[in-house]
């Protein structure tokens, strides 16, 4: 209980000191995994050694996909790649639909890739379509968000859920089945408060002193519709095809045009290439384009205020996880008897606990994986369904203590506090609205 309590304070000194107070997220961040550290009763070298462990960890996962997306979105933005895409997507849906596109988009992104990576990819998109709809760029990126997590924790070849399916003994095709249809709800439920709660926040697309590709160039100067596309698509689909060679199965076998896909899908590798193929948006290339003061220069300044504040977030998680609160948590779930859901209600403490989605759903497959005959979840089917309510868990909820809130958070120009309302209750919402898919469907099909 005491780990528990040390939990609570920590979180609402982060909430306090960044809502409140103001403080910027990197020092709450930082105070919150010391404090917690030292009044967990850690040792004081490994308080020290989490933080930097958890510093230097996600940003190595995550610190150059986040440069060079950005780097990305801002030849997208100058050089009008990103008002043409805009323009594309507002034909197929409408002025106002946007956030009914950036769902269904980040719902199909993010099977193969990790929503950090999706998020980074299409956030300017999300910009472009906001500002050319004349809407809040809010409903946009909570819906993207939220589509991006929907699969992110429940469809197959995601890591997360694959090696739950492993864990339970799961049949990954059935996993694929259930989780795609119960991300799809899931991802209607993101939608509706998308477009009937975040709307109401007025978010503008770009900050003061930005110039939008809108009123810097002509639509006619633009690249074309192909062009703009690459550095988006592409490493996407080479993510995507790295995620299918490297199932469990192999489809292709072990040879050197998998090793070849392997090295190319590696999320850092493909968004390089697409930050070449971004280079090639501007009509003519220029030296000043690529220097500290250029495009690729206001670039990095705005990837390294994310960047650090994503690492702080790695850090705090870290320490979380190394306290041993997260097993606490799911120890203490694990004595009640809930059915279907129990493996909902261990992720989601997890998941609250140490930030994770991933861990959160490795961990809580570990725990349930003996309880399955004990809680009726032994068939194939039951199974399946396991796996995607671990999933659904996983999503509740992401708050400080998660590198994703913060990706979302600053790449959508929202204040913490505001993030707490979008983000942290947008995927309570969505991942309780997942679980109770999962239990309807257990009590028809098993």
């Amino acid at each position: 209980m005491w780990l528990i309590g040390c939990l609570v304070l920590a979180i609402l000194f982060i909430v306090l000191t960044t809502a409140v107070l103001r403080l910027h997220p990197f020092l709450a961040l930082l105070a919150a995994a010391f404090g917690f550290g030292l009044l967990a009763g850690m040792p004081l070298d490994g308080i020290v050694q989490a933080v930097n462990t958890g510093f230097g960890g996600t940003i190595g996962y995550i610190g150059i996909v986040i440069l060079a997306g950005t780097i990305i979105g801002k030849f997208l933005e100058k050089s009008g790649g990103a008002l043409r895409l805009a323009e594309g997507a507002l034909k197929l849906t409408g002025r106002k639909n946007t956030a009914g596109a950036m769902g269904l988009t980040g719902y199909f992104v993010s099977m193969p890739v990790f929503c950090d990576s999706g998020f980074v990819i299409l956030s300017p998109l999300n910009k472009a379509l906001a500002h050319r709809a004349k809407v809040t760029l809010a409903s946009g990126a909570v819906a993207l968000s939220l589509g991006l997590y929907a699969t992110h924790t429940m469809v197959p070849p995601t890591p997360g859920p694959v090696a739950a399916a492993g864990l339970v003994g799961a049949d990954l095709g059935l996993v694929i089945l259930w989780g795609a249809l119960v991300a799809l709800v899931a991802l209607f439920a993101g939608w509706l408060f998308a477009v009937t709660y975040a709307s109401r926040f007025d978010i503008p697309p770009y900050k003061d002193g930005e110039a939008p590709a809108a009123e810097t160039t002509a639509l006619g100067d633009a690249p074309s519709m192909l062009k703009s596309t690459l550095p988006l698509l592409v490493p996407i689909v080479l993510i995507l095809v790295r995620s299918i060679v490297e199932l469990p199965a192999r489809p292709l076998g072990e040879n050197t045009v998998t090793e070849v896909i392997g090295f190319l899908g590696q999320p850092v590798v493909a968004l390089l290439i697409g930050l070449v193929l971004a280079m090639t948006l501007p009509k003519r290339l220029e030296k000043e384009m690529l220097s500290t003061t250029g495009w690729v220069g206001q670039a990095v300044l705005s990837a390294a205020i994310i960047i650090i504040i994503t690492g702080a977030g790695g850090a705090f998680g870290r320490v979380l996880r190394e306290s041993g609160v997260a097993d606490v948590i799911g120890e203490m779930l694990t004595d009640a008897q809930l059915g279907v859901w129990l493996p909902f209600l261990v992720a989601a403490g997890i998941k609250t606990a140490q930030g994770s989605s991933t861990v959160s759903i490795i961990t809580t497959a570990s725990i349930v994986a003996p309880l399955l005959t004990a809680l009726g979840l032994d068939s194939e089917t039951g199974k399946a369904l396991a796996v995607v309510a671990i999933g659904a868990g996983a999503m509740c909820v992401s708050h400080a203590n998660d590198s994703y809130f913060w990706v979302v958070t600053q790449f959508s120009n929202m204040d913490v506090q505001t993030g707490y309302k979008l983000q942290t209750l947008g995927t309570l919402i969505q991942g309780l609205v997942a679980a109770g898919t999962v239990w309807a469907l257990a009590e028809v099909l098993l």
